[in-house]
């Protein structure tokens, strides 16, 4: 039995008593941390579920083996998990914003988000970031006596200043703030290495992109070359698997030497000198930036723009722009508990929160039946 207990928090840790409270008080529970409380309130709550269906980069209703936003987002929860440990941070937070952090995702990825930003160009946007906040602030609707799953402050900020390399939303409640806490700045990274690797190894899986087309990034290299050292007789798909392992495992390596590198730099006495300092304490080491680049864009050239891909992505658009259609022209074609939020949230916003929480499949059920009353009036 292992004995070791855990080493305690580190100074710049976020505690308890800097959750911020919360936007409606409420008792604390006898035995769960507030941190606790917001983590079981995300996994418990409807938006999590609908991520089960939701398109990460391939469709997952063609083959079953295919990352899904919930598989993606737990895989977040585990790399974050793991950065906050290893840092003395607060887990408990890391892994409440690692679940959240997507629940505003439309469907069909990426390709619904650039959608609704276009419908929605007129009445405010659309920011799947910004939709995470609104979905745990607003949207999900669990309690009789306010709006929202009332997480922490804390927590919320870590929503609100979700970064990544493609993701920077601003949202003016925590403007004067500079950065995230630690614990949300951890998730960042996790995003991205989370992101990176799985879609490194799905696109591979899926035949879009072969091993020999890797041969030239220097971070691809390293990790083939540790894999053929491990197992010189494993069949190729081994290799290919171990070296998909160790893209998460290199960058998670790098990631913990060069936020500890920035944190004895810094020497932070609480969580709130993290906060206050306009450079981010958790980044890659410039080296490993520079690696991880030439990968992404490698995807981006040969994944997220492959005609494949493309050619769902026009789907999706096409699909989501004429249920927002559809929608504007009849608002009683949504549910009650929507088109009553009109008069105060506008019918744009409505149509946009309605669509945006819907899985890949309902988007597209929907979009049938529309399609088949059109035609049955037509005749």
């Amino acid at each position: 039995m292992n004995d070791e207990r855990p080493e305690s928090p580190a100074p710049y840790a976020l505690r308890v008593s800097d959750s911020g409270g919360r936007v409606h008080a409420e008792a604390e529970h006898p035995y769960r941390s507030c941190y606790q409380r917001d983590r079981d309130r995300i996994i418990h709550c409807s938006a999590f579920r609908r991520l089960d269906y939701k398109t990460q980069v391939f469709v997952p209703h063609e083959q079953d083996h295919y990352r899904t936003r919930l598989t993606h987002t737990l895989e977040v929860a585990q790399v974050a998990r793991t950065l906050a440990r290893a840092l003395r941070v607060n887990e408990d937070v890391a892994e409440a914003v690692a679940l959240a952090h997507d629940l505003g995702h439309s469907p069909f990825g990426h390709a619904g988000e650039e959608a609704l930003n276009e419908l929605m160009a007129d009445a405010g946007g659309f920011e799947h970031n910004r939709q995470s906040l609104r979905v745990v602030d607003y949207l999900e609707h669990p309690y009789p006596d306010f709006r929202g799953l009332n997480l922490t402050n804390a927590v919320r900020l870590c929503l609100a200043r979700h970064e990544t390399r493609y993701d920077a939303p601003q949202v003016e409640e925590f403007a004067d703030i500079p950065s995230a806490p630690l614990e949300g700045q951890l998730v960042d990274l996790a995003d991205e290495i989370a992101y990176t690797s799985a879609d490194l190894s799905d696109a591979l899986a899926a035949g879009w992109i072969i091993v020999e087309q890797l041969a030239d990034l220097e971070l691809w290299r390293q990790v083939w070359a540790q894999s053929e050292r491990a197992m010189p007789e494993a069949r190729d798909i081994h290799k290919r698997i171990s070296a998909c392992r160790g893209v998460m495992s290199i960058l998670t390596d790098d990631a913990l030497t060069e936020t500890s590198r920035r944190i004895e730099r810094l020497k932070p006495v609480g969580s709130g000198a993290i906060q206050q300092n306009p450079q981010r304490c958790a980044a890659f080491s410039d080296k490993m930036t520079k690696m991880l680049e030439k990968l992404q864009e490698f995807l981006m050239e040969n994944v997220y723009l492959h005609t494949e891909s493309r050619q769902r992505h026009a789907d999706a658009r096409s699909v989501i722009t004429e249920l927002f259609r559809a929608y504007q022209a009849n608002p009683a074609l949504m549910p009650e508990r929507y088109a009553g939020r009109i008069g105060n949230d506008g019918l744009h916003r409505v149509i946009c929160d309605y669509i945006a929480g819907m899985t890949d499949r309902f988007c597209l059920n929907e979009y049938q039946k529309r399609r088949t009353q059109e035609i049955s009036h037509g005749n």
